[in-house]
């Protein structure tokens, strides 16, 4: 049997399903006594055992994936001495998300185990997201789920199951309960290293855009090694701008004693009040 594959238990598959078919048989009986006719009961229990398979197969197919799920990420997760590929973590990651995706009401031990698969990967992140979806969220306690979608429902029942009876399931119940453990014990420890390196990663990156565009704006500066006229123009403007303007220069006072040849030159005012009055005379 594949390590990565749950085991089946068969003898509760068999006595689940005998169930059913003698569900479906009462159910059928009681219609044809009450007068409906045979081929009527015959068409309609066809149908919902059709119903039946379609959904039924559905949500335990779902429920199958979530436990492969855990074997693959614990493998990764406990075993620190082999060396894994990047994709094949990748690949175990997509299978998370896709799990993630399309169950409503994923349990929290998938968002711990993505979460820490995404920190192995050094996509801190993600990380940061999915472990604090499954440490810190309102949906991280179990005791919160109080209306269960019907996958979630189904996965609670086989989850039990491996519980009371691990040794059908060894490999399984080993996974849920160390992962289980993982996120008990190291999960804080985890998402503030997460958020640690989160943040060291978004400081380098924005100094590294600064660095970039510093470099960018260099030569706007410079033109073939030369300062640009334009820049230099610019400076002088600035310069310019920035100095105090001149005085306007002082016209000197006629001192006393000056010159000599206007020495004896009367005031116009009264050399037009003279003339003024020669004229009225």
């Amino acid at each position: 049997m594949n390590d990565n594959k749950l085991q089946k238990r068969t003898p509760a598959t068999i006595v689940e399903k005998g169930q059913y078919a003698l569900a479906i048989v009462v159910v059928g009986a009681m219609l044809v006594v009450a007068g409906f006719p045979a081929f009527v009961v015959f068409f309609f229990g066809v149908f919902a055992y059709f119903l039946w398979k379609i959904f039924s197969s559905g949500s335990r197919s779902e429920t199958r994936e979530i436990f492969e799920f855990y074997l693959a990420a614990n493998e990764i997760l406990r075993d620190e001495e082999r060396r894994w590929f990047g994709f094949e973590i990748r690949e175990i990651i997509d299978r998370g998300n896709r799990i993630v995706r399309t169950m409503s009401g994923a349990p929290p031990l998938i968002y711990f185990a993505l979460g820490a698969l995404y920190l192995k990967v050094g996509d801190h992140k993600e990380a940061v997201a999915n472990l604090a979806n499954a440490l810190e969220n309102d949906q991280s306690d179990e005791l919160n789920f109080v209306f269960p979608t019907p996958e979630l429902r189904n996965y609670v029942r086989v989850l039990r199951k491996i519980e009371r009876e691990p040794a059908e399931a060894p490999m399984t119940s080993s996974a849920v309960r160390s992962l289980e453990r993982a996120r008990r014990i190291r999960g804080k420890s985890m998402l503030e290293e997460s958020r640690r390196q989160a943040r060291e990663a978004e400081d380098a990156a924005k100094l590294k855009q600064l660095t970039e565009d510093v470099v960018d704006a260099i030569p706007s500066l410079y033109n073939n090694g030369h300062t640009s006229q334009s820049v230099v123009d610019s400076v002088r403007l600035e310069d310019s701008t920035n100095e105090p303007s001149p005085e306007p220069p002082k016209r000197k006072k006629r001192e006393k004693g000056g010159d000599s040849r206007f020495a004896d030159r009367k005031p116009i005012t009264e050399v037009l009040h003279d003339i003024y009055d020669s004229n009225t005379h």
